[in-house]
């Protein structure tokens, strides 16, 4: 079993310990949609893969906080923004600028991307590095960028 999962496991237990049902409820979910895809995949998640789920429920919860504001429900969006709160303690350090900028510049001289048309190639190289860290849609933007879109 990964890493992360036994961590998130281990949580799990210690959140009915505590009686703490929101975040008891947040934890159930992370794991619900780990096993989901082990099943579906029929393969146990690594930790590499674990983070991509949880990165990609952090993004969810990002786009409903915004629908939610933007309808005026804030009970809403603050249930959801609780959400990433506590997924976000399962994801590694967030990547400060420089540090995302130097990944972009070592995957555009190690793939040789020169325009968009190989942007796949620097893609493919920075999202193992990134994965979690970051959010991908604004790494996919300072790619293009730097590669003259």
């Amino acid at each position: 079993m990964s890493e992360l999962k036994q961590q998130l496991s281990a949580d799990m237990k210690q959140a009915m310990r505590d009686k703490d049902k929101p975040r008891l409820g947040v934890v159930r979910l992370a794991l619900a949609a780990i096993k989901q895809r082990e099943v579906d995949e029929r393969v146990e998640l690594d930790d590499a893969q674990v983070l991509a789920v949880l990165d990609k429920m952090v993004k969810q919860r990002r786009d409903s906080v915004r629908q939610y504001q933007e309808a005026g429900r804030q009970d809403l969006a603050d249930q959801e923004a609780f959400e990433i709160s506590v997924l976000q303690n399962y994801l590694p350090e967030a990547l400060s600028d420089e540090e995302l900028n130097a990944l972009i510049d070592e995957a555009i001289a190690a793939s040789g991307a020169s325009s968009m048309k190989e942007m796949g190639k620097a893609m493919g190289m920075l999202r193992p590095k990134v994965q979690g860290r970051a959010d991908m849609g604004a790494v996919s933007a300072k790619l293009k960028a730097r590669l003259g879109a």
